[in-house]
């Protein structure tokens, strides 16, 4: 990939690496020219429907960093790299691993996480017209008809949740995937806020209650917010930047309807494995993960009854 790479950038490349993880897209460690670079490439597919294209996932880092949100700084959109469309900025250093993170969180992450959220849902609408606010239930059974198999726990989920979910918020533009393991992290805090490829209008309780979900706590079950704090700084520090008040009830459906999205995404990935577009353990092993959040949505309905 070093030539496709040196072409793309019009610079000497030294050095291309591909990194582990990502379950939708590649990320390349890019020596070039003197810079530390990270080049951002499609891989086989996507985890939901509703995934960005790169050219928009680019201009959405682009807004986030005019808006002062802690993100890479956002270098070039390449067009297509070897068939598959890809983006360059800058390389960050910092922790992404969910489960070391959890181990020792930073002083005060709580309360940045609070921060840095506020700051995404101030960038306006208007400053990205390709944002869609959609009809986020009718999404998921459409989804979930898509795995082709009967899962009537995440069944269950959608149906309580739509009877539920709050509308009486006007949409602003949410990361849609705001967790640990989606942050790099230092022993000061937080250093940038990655992978912006979910990125929509929505409610903005979406965002805030997405790390509450029980697989980004990565084993550290009893600190609910993210596996790194409790609830109540990160709360009272969102409502203090942005005037939105939110309840615990509230904040309970938007956490079944995490583990209804994530069960789903869960299984949708797999197809991707079963059905031969690519061949991949990890993503075959994260079709027997949705069960464990079809578990946790039913426990957590259980728990509100």
């Amino acid at each position: 990939m070093k030539h496709a790479f040196a072409a793309a950038l019009d610079a000497p490349v030294e050095r291309a690496v591909l990194l582990a993880g990502g379950a939708s897209k590649e990320a390349w460690a890019v020596d070039s020219d003197g810079r530390e670079l990270l080049i951002r490439r499609a891989a086989g597919g996507v985890i939901h429907q509703a995934t960005l294209s790169l050219e928009h996932e680019f201009e959405v880092l682009r807004a986030a960093h005019e808006a002062g949100v802690k993100v890479p700084e956002p270098i070039a959109y390449l067009g297509e790299v070897e068939g598959r469309e890809a983006f360059v900025m800058e390389r960050i250093h910092g922790e992404t691993i969910g489960r070391r993170i959890v181990k020792s969180p930073p002083q005060g992450l709580d309360v940045q996480l609070a921060e840095e959220l506020a700051k995404i849902h101030a960038i306006p609408p208007v400053r990205l017209p390709f944002l869609e606010f959609g009809d986020a239930i009718a999404r998921f059974y459409d989804e979930l008809d898509s795995v082709g198999e009967p899962h009537p726990a995440i069944e269950l989920g959608l149906h309580w949740v739509k009877e539920r979910l709050p509308t009486h918020r006007q949409p602003v533009v949410v990361h849609g995937d705001w967790r640990i393991g989606n942050i790099a992290v230092d022993e000061h805090g937080i250093v940038a806020v990655l992978d912006w490829e979910f990125a929509h209008l929505a409610d903005p309780v979406e965002d805030l209650a997405w790390p509450l979900v029980r697989a980004w706590r990565f084993g550290a079950d009893d600190k609910h917010l993210g596996g790194i704090g409790e609830l109540d700084r990160y709360l009272d520090r969102y409502t203090e930047l942005t005037g939105v008040e939110v309840t615990r009830a509230e904040l309970l459906v938007w956490e079944v309807f995490g583990n209804v999205k994530w069960a789903t995404g869960c299984l949708t990935q797999s197809r991707r494995h079963f059905n031969g577009q690519e061949r991949s353990v990890e993503l075959a092993v994260l079709g027997r993960l949705a069960a464990e959040m079809e578990y946790e949505l039913l426990d957590l309905i259980e728990h509100a009854a």
